[in-house]
């Protein structure tokens, strides 16, 4: 399953990034967000979601949390 069919306000563990883009799947490593690491959704927006990665929360676009698969 993808971030976008995840459940708000639960803990996800990340399996894997599915990109074949090296500069996103770097951007996404910089934010903590690879494999083995956790992931919750705090609120879907229109556009996306935010989510909650180690100590920060992001704010990610569809595009971007179909490449992560939960």
């Amino acid at each position: 399953m993808t971030l976008n069919g995840a459940v708000e306000g639960k803990e996800y563990i990340i399996q894997q990034i599915e990109t074949d883009d090296e500069e996103l799947d770097a951007f996404l490593f910089s934010l903590g967000c690879y494999s083995g690491e956790t992931i919750t959704v705090v609120s879907r927006l229109k556009g996306g979601c935010v989510v909650s990665i180690k100590d920060g929360r992001y704010n990610i676009d569809k595009q971007l949390a179909e490449a992560i698969v939960v």
